[in-house]
């Protein structure tokens, strides 16, 4: 987490960058907007601006939008400073910290921003076997291609590669090729000179030279313009790049990965994409599985979704009824994991009671998730790869699992996990007993599964 501080260091902010640091955000510190613009242009970056309320903050999103720096701010001030807030907030900081700063408010703004980053959440087999690849691969500097359909974690599983490898803390920088402009393209990756072009205020560091020493994320890297491509491969050949309007060669140390939901080797043949660079990028493929394919996920990714959204939302965390349950594992998920995502924090904000039923497992258009034949068919082949994945394992193994699952479901209530098990609740605390006795992690009243 790279965090620039805007503003006077006073007692209260100077406090707030410790709390950070403590943290473990990596602080910079500017005196003012043009000190801040100074540094994302050198290519320093940011994760995240925390700005003195009384600073022209509207100016300062105006900058970082005419410039196409995409980094969000917050605001931070007495909290005598109630119309300044607004006013901040109105401009499009995303959050208002009072000071003096609150620890965990901190702690809390520096994990959204974390969050949003994405976590990899697994329990397939076909799964496992792509991470344990990645991790396998993570620390050489190889060129990795990840490939799949949109939706399936492809930027999640890349920061896994980041975390692992040996330049972990070092940056990691992404890049969505095709969210900019082609025009706009080269500069945003390999940075340009003042006055190379109408709008280039100042020397601006692409994501190249951001990236040094750590990893850059070329997303969509299928919708790159083959002529750019050309210099594209030459940077990654040769380990350096050209600004735009620059007149020498700029060395840079990177390991590249990139993300395609097409099929590149298609795109060769069409001549929409070169070869020389895909042999370049596809060192080793790390190829995820659609969300359908993997089917022992889809209650994983639910049960963590619904713990986050609901603490987002200042709501409960509620069990899925067992209907609801049955409603996902059936469903295809076309969108995979980013469309289960959504499923999801739709079903927090619609559930009412104690657990989250079938109604409110619904469509973006409001409709209910139904359960068509091919989905009964779906799910009936999901639950016979289930009873498969039990051949070989002991019965006290697989009673141990279903009784912590159980038990997860409710949220830690021996109560009414003892119920649906169908055993008593002494048996329930004795086998309960029997697993902390031998060192498995169980959880206590109201707590999730850890």
């Amino acid at each position: 987490m790279r965090l620039l501080i805007v503003g006077t260091l006073g007692g209260q902010l100077t406090t707030a960058s410790k709390i950070a640091m403590q943290g473990g955000a990596q602080v910079t510190h500017a005196d003012d907007i043009e000190g801040a613009l100074r540094v994302l242009r050198s290519g320093r970056g940011a994760d995240l601006l925390m700005v003195e309320v009384h600073l022209d903050i509207a100016g300062l999103i105006q900058k970082l939008q005419n410039e196409r720096v995409h980094v969000p701010v917050v605001a931070c001030g007495v909290e005598t400073d109630a119309q300044a807030a607004v006013s901040a907030i109105r401009a499009g900081a995303k959050e208002y910290i009072p000071l003096p700063p609150d620890p965990e408010l901190i702690a809390a703004v520096l994990a959204a921003v974390a969050q949003e980053r994405g976590d990899l959440i697994y329990r397939d087999d076909a799964m496992a076997s792509v991470v344990k690849l990645a991790e396998q691969v993570a620390p050489s500097d190889a060129s990795v291609l990840i490939t799949g359909e949109s939706g399936t974690g492809k930027e999640v599983i890349a920061r896994h590669v980041h975390k692992c490898s040996n330049r972990a803390s070092k940056p990691f920088i992404s890049i969505n090729c095709a969210a900019i402009p082609e025009h706009l393209l080269e500069s945003e990756l390999f940075g340009h000179e003042k006055g190379a072009f109408t709008g280039a205020v100042a020397r601006r560091i692409g994501k190249f030279e951001e990236a040094d020493g750590g990893t850059l994320l070329l997303d969509e890297i299928s919708e790159m313009d083959v002529r750019l491509q050309a210099k594209l491969l030459r940077a990654i050949q040769e380990r350096v790049i050209d600004r735009v309007g620059g007149t020498r060669p700029v060395p840079v140390n990177i390991r590249i990965l990139a993300t395609s939901n097409r099929d590149l080797a298609e795109s060769v043949r069409q001549g929409h994409f070169r070869e020389d660079l895909l042999f370049r990028l596809n060192v080793v493929n790390l190829k995820l599985p659609a969300l359908r394919e993997r089917p022992a996920d889809i209650m994983e990714l639910a049960l963590f979704f619904i713990k986050h959204y609901s603490e987002a939302n200042g709501v409960p965390v509620r069990p899925l009824s067992v209907e609801a349950r049955q409603a996902l594992m059936s469903n295809p998920w076309p969108g995979n994991v980013r469309e289960l995502e959504n499923t999801m924090h739709r079903a927090v904000l619609l559930a009412s009671g104690g657990e989250i039923g079938v109604e409110a497992i619904r469509m973006p258009d409001g409709t209910p998730l139904s359960v068509s034949k091919g989905a009964a068919e779906r799910a009936a082949q999901t639950a016979e790869a289930v009873t498969r994945s039990f051949v070989g394992r002991t019965v006290a193994d697989v009673e141990r699992d279903l009784i912590l699952d159980t038990l997860d479901h409710c949220l830690g209530n021996r109560t009414h996990a003892a119920k649906i098990l169908g055993i008593s609740i002494r048996t329930l605390r004795n086998k309960l007993n029997q697993y902390t006795d031998e060192g498995i992690s169980v959880p206590g009243p109201g707590e999730a599964r850890a």
